[in-house]
C-alpha cells in the first residue's frame, strides 16, 4: 500500500530530483538543493514534528510527492493559532495512482493546525483544495505588474526567450523616454511632485526591518505572531535569489521626524523586472510607500515592478497604471467560520512574508 508520512533527511534527495523535474526547467545540482531543502523544512524553526512535511511513498517505497509545510503561529481575537503554511506541492502524475495528490492534501489538512493557506496554487492543486473545502480568496490571488519603462520591458520579456536580446535594451532607452513623454494612460512613468516628497526611503538592516514589521500588522484582526529573531531569520534566508537578482530592502519614513510608515522588499538588478515580495504600511500610508517604491525602482532603470495583490494594498493601486493578472491562488482552509470570514473580509495578513515568496525555492539558482 502506498503511504504518506513524514519528509525524513533520507527522503529529500528524490525529493530534489522531483522538484527539478516538475517544477524547474533549468539545471539543479540535486545536493545543492537537497541540503537547502533540509536547511529549511527539517531545520531551525520552520520545522515542527506536528506540523512536518509530507512525503507520498509508492509501494516500491519511491517517493512520488512532496508537500512543504511552513509551521507558522498567528493571532486573531486575542488567541494564538496555529497555522500550516502549505509551500511547494508536487505529485509525479503516474497512472498506477491517480489520486495521490488527493490523499497527501487531505492528511496534511488533517493535523493539529487551526488553519492551513497556500498562495501558490495552480488550477490542478486548485482543483484539490475546492474538493476538500477551501475557500479560494481573489482579493490575495491576482498578480500585480507596473511597467516603468514599456520599450525596455518588451525587450526584457524577449531575453527571457533569446539571451541575446537583452544587449539590445540600453540602445532602447531612448524609445522608452519617448514613451515617457507622451503620458499614455496605460504605460510608462514619470515621477511628479506629489506627497510623496514628504518621505524619504533608505535601505533598511535585517535587524531594523525586523524590529518594525510588527508594527505594520497591528492593522489585521489576524496576523503572524512573528518575533525579531523569527523575521531575522527569514530575512537573512531571503538574501539571495540569483535568478530574480539583488535583493532591495528600504523602509519609508517621514521627513520631519524620521517616523517609519511603510516598508517594501523587491528582487531586481539594475535595468531588469523587479519582483516584489512585500509592501506594508501604516494604516492609510499605502499608496505613499507604493510611489516610493516606483521611483526608487525608477532610479535604477527597471522595465516594470510585479508582485502579489493583498487587499489591504488594493484601494491605493486604482488609479497609479497597474494591471491585474491571475496566476495562481491563495486558498485557505479552516473549520473555523470566524477564521475564514478574516480572510474573505481581507483582514487576514497572508502572502509574501506570511508565504512561500520569501524561500530561496523561488527565485533562486542551486547550483
Amino acid at each position: 500500500m502506498p503511504e504518506i508520512r513524514p519528509v525524513t533527511a533520507q527522503d529529500l534527495p528524490a525529493v530534489a530530483a522531483l522538484f527539478q523535474r516538475l517544477l524547474r526547467s533549468n539545471g539543479v545540482d540535486p545536493r545543492a538543493l537537497a541540503d537547502y531543502l533540509k536547511t529549511l523544512f527539517l531545520e531551525g524553526p520552520n520545522y515542527d514534528p506536528e506540523l512536518a512535511s509530507k512525503v507520498h511513498v509508492r509501494d516500491d517505497g519511491s517517493v512520488s510527492g512532496f508537500f512543504g509545510i511552513f509551521p507558522l503561529a498567528m493571532e486573531h481575537a486575542g488567541r494564538t493559532l496555529r497555522a500550516a503554511v502549505c509551500g511547494t506541492f508536487m505529485v509525479d502524475a503516474r497512472e498506477d495512482d491517480p489520486f495521490a495528490g488527493a490523499r497527501l492534501l487531505r492528511d496534511v489538512l488533517s493535523g493539529p493546525q487551526d488553519l492551513s493557506f497556500t498562495e501558490t496554487s495552480n488550477d490542478l492543486s486548485t482543483a484539490l483544495w475546492q474538493k476538500v473545502n477551501g475557500h479560494i480568496l481573489p482579493d490575495y490571488s491576482l498578480e500585480w505588474l507596473r511597467i516603468l519603462r514599456p520599450v525596455s520591458f518588451v525587450a526584457d520579456s524577449v531575453a527571457k526567450r533569446v539571451p541575446g536580446a537583452r544587449l539590445l535594451t540600453p540602445l532602447l532607452r531612448p524609445f522608452d523616454a519617448l514613451a515617457q513623454r507622451a503620458k499614455s494612460d496605460w504605460y510608462g512613468y514619470v515621477p511628479e511632485a506629489s506627497r510623496a516628497d514628504a518621505f524619504i526611503d533608505a535601505d533598511a538592516s535585517e535587524d531594523e526591518a525586523a524590529e518594525i514589521i510588527p508594527t505594520f500588522l497591528r492593522q489585521f484582526a489576524l496576523r503572524p505572531q512573528w518575533d525579531a529573531e523569527r523575521l531575522r531569520y527569514m530575512l537573512a534566508e531571503a538574501r539571495q535569489k540569483v535568478i530574480h537578482g539583488e535583493r532591495v530592502l528600504r523602509v519609508v519614513r517621514a521627513r520631519s521626524n524620521g517616523a517609519p510608515i511603510g516598508l517594501f522588499l523587491y528582487y531586481g538588478d539594475r535595468g531588469r523586472l523587479g519582483r516584489v515580495v512585500q509592501v506594508l504600511s501604516l494604516p492609510g500610508r499605502e499608496g505613499l510607500v507604493i510611489d516610493r517604491m516606483m521611483r526608487h525602482a525608477d532610479s535604477r532603470n527597471m522595465p516594470a515592478l510585479r508582485g502579489r495583490t493583498q487587499p489591504a494594498l488594493l484601494g491605493a493601486m486604482m488609479g497609479r497604471k497597474i494591471a491585474f493578472v491571475h496566476a495562481a491562488s491563495t486558498i485557505v482552509h479552516s473549520r473555523d467560520p470566524k477564521l475564514i470570514e478574516a480572510f474573505t473580509s481581507g483582514q487576514a495578513f497572508v502572502n509574501g512574508l506570511a508565504g512561500e515568496g520569501w524561500t530561496r525555492l523561488i527565485g533562486d539558482r542551486f547550483t
